[in-house]
């Protein structure tokens, strides 16, 4: 069996080298240059080195190789789009046709047009199904009456910002809003927040967008987020649970018990609406 692999930063694409490799997958990936790990060719089968927008030159070389299926995974540093991207014909007319370059549509219609091309997206963890979130609570520490109450306002106001394509995360402490996701991302997000509430103990929520396409850009956590949020003073991250993705949840789990960190997994039906 042969896979693509579309790679961005982070551990995502490693992982999956990694796990295509004990089951016997050729992978043959792309990765972009500013953005995807230096390791990753060493792990990959084949492997090609390219710039934002490069469309065409992704298209021919999985053509070349025989892909006829692939995978996009890993991260693409927002801020990166606005100065690190070369974006050829095939890319620009995509982008004319779809009129918007900021939202999920965006991801949708490019594996529409790979599919076109003959190259279809799988789901982001079809090989790596243990990732996934799991429901409950996860700490030692779970969250008291009144973190409770501000994850059931913030995951209201969280799925609100999705919807609206702003982004997938918010800080909130004693009902009041302190930070939104926006093109900074996640750990910036906790920054902010945490250094408005002055590190009294804010709650950190991230969700899935309505509509998510899971098959790329699942909402992701790890080791570094509850780094930020003990270094933030935050005491309280809820994940989406089976919708988001979570990386040495392990590691996770021990570092946020050692810092009084509750970490829970919840769906939409748990959250009361009265809240």
């Amino acid at each position: 069996m042969k896979i693509g692999l579309i790679a961005g930063g982070g551990q995502f694409p490693l992982l999956f080298a990694g796990k295509a490799a004990e089951k016997g997958i050729e992978v043959t990936a792309v990765g972009f240059y500013s953005e995807t790990d230096e390791t990753l060719p060493a792990l990959v089968d084949d492997f090609k080195w390219l710039y934002l927008g490069q469309v065409s030159k992704m298209v021919k070389f999985f053509k070349a190789k025989g892909i006829d299926q692939a995978v996009m995974l890993g991260s693409i540093q927002k801020t990166n789009i606005f100065k690190d991207i070369r974006p050829d014909f095939k890319a620009l007319a995509f982008i004319a046709r779809t009129g918007r370059t900021h939202d999920d549509n965006v991801l949708t219609s490019f594996a529409d047009l790979l599919l076109k091309e003959g190259i279809q997206i799988r789901p982001s963890t079809f090989l790596l199904p243990e990732l996934i979130s799991p429901r409950g609570s996860w700490t030692r520490r779970s969250p008291d009456r009144a973190e409770k109450k501000d994850i059931y306002q913030g995951w209201k106001i969280a799925r609100e910002i999705g919807r609206l394509d702003i982004g997938q995360c918010i800080v909130i402490s004693n009902g009041t809003i302190l930070a939104v996701e926006a093109i900074d991302g996640t750990d910036a997000t906790i920054r902010r927040g945490g250094g408005l509430s002055h590190k009294s103990g804010a709650v950190v929520v991230k969700l899935s967008k309505p509509g998510q396409d899971l098959r790329f850009d699942l909402p992701s956590s790890g080791l570094g987020t509850i780094r930020t949020m003990a270094d933030s003073g935050a005491r309280v991250l809820a994940l989406e649970a089976e919708r988001s993705i979570s990386f040495d949840r392990k590691e996770m789990v021990d570092l946020a018990d050692r810092h009084g960190i509750a970490i829970i997994g919840l769906i939409d039906e748990d959250i009361p609406s009265e809240s």
